[in-house]
């Protein structure tokens, strides 16, 4: 474990990282809360004057309680944290806090809605989204693939493997366009443990050139950083370095625990992220 990360994050009391027992029964005082702004003050960001709208959209796949007579529902989860609320919320906490429901007896599956809007919204500081699906009503997911330009048969040299936003260029005539890579990796800020994802830019302005951009994703490779701060690193490194009139970044990342977490980012609140899950996820 990074022991200097996990201090300067404000995760030193976390159980990130950390051998646990799972509790079975409601507690939500497992949720850890961090604040966004500790890692927003490295990239010049200021709360008041944010360069971006968007969300955190997280999915849940291991989410049960028991009904009102000890019968077990098994339900998937969404979740959508505002880009500006002041906190966002450790994974593993998550996992443990949405575990401790397995036990709980629920009058219905609203009472259970209520109750994580709730302490998502107390934790996160500010009004958290959440639909649950119960898998008896048949829920489907929608898998695809961006509509864009896919980078990764870009036939290129690559040997940077921490970020280095000076590999981003643009230039020549204006453009309007997807580009998307599965090749983005990182790893968790406190264990180390590597992210994997897919990245999609769509903007609006001067060419981004694709070799660069390619380059500049993998360089995420070995740099250690949690899923929503390097969508926001890259979203700001895109936006100083190319001058995009519009910009959109998302990630979609693979699940861990039964949490899948999809950070967005745009300059405008009409951009919207394509609605279809990664085939890795």
């Amino acid at each position: 474990m990074n022991t200097e990360n996990t201090r300067r994050h404000g995760a030193e009391t976390s159980l990130l990282g950390q051998a646990v027992a799972y509790r079975d029964t409601y507690a939500p005082e497992l949720l850890f809360p961090i604040e966004r702004q500790l890692k927003r003050d490295e990239l010049g960001l200021s709360a008041e004057a944010l360069p971006f709208v968007g969300e955190d959209l997280w999915n849940a796949y291991e989410l049960s309680w028991l009904d009102s007579r000890g019968k077990p529902v098994v339900a998937l989860g969404e979740f959508r944290v505002p880009a500006s609320s002041p906190r966002l919320i450790e994974s593993k906490s998550l996992k443990l806090y949405l575990n401790a429901f397995n036990q709980q007896r629920f009058a219905d599956v609203e009472a259970v809605r209520q109750l994580i809007a709730q302490d998502l919204s107390a934790a996160a500081g500010a009004l958290v989204g959440v639909r649950l699906s119960p898998l008896s009503e048949q829920p489907l997911r929608r898998f695809g693939y961006p509509q864009g330009v896919c980078l990764d048969t870009l036939d290129i040299d690559i040997d940077r493997y921490l970020p280095a936003p000076e590999l981003l260029r643009a230039g020549g005539h204006e453009v309007e366009e997807t580009l998307y890579s599965h090749l983005l990796k990182s790893n968790c800020l406190v264990t180390g443990q590597p992210d994997w994802g897919m990245l999609v830019v769509r903007y609006r302005g001067p060419a981004i050139e694709r070799e660069g951009l390619l380059r500049y994703i993998v360089s995420f490779r070995s740099h250690n950083e949690f899923h929503e701060q390097c969508v926001e690193r890259v979203f700001c490194d895109l936006l100083a370095r190319c001058k995009p009139v519009r910009l959109a970044v998302w990630a979609r990342y693979t699940r861990r625990g039964g949490l899948d977490i999809n950070p967005f980012r745009a300059t405008h609140v009409a951009l919207a992220a394509d609605e279809v899950m990664e085939v890795r996820q």
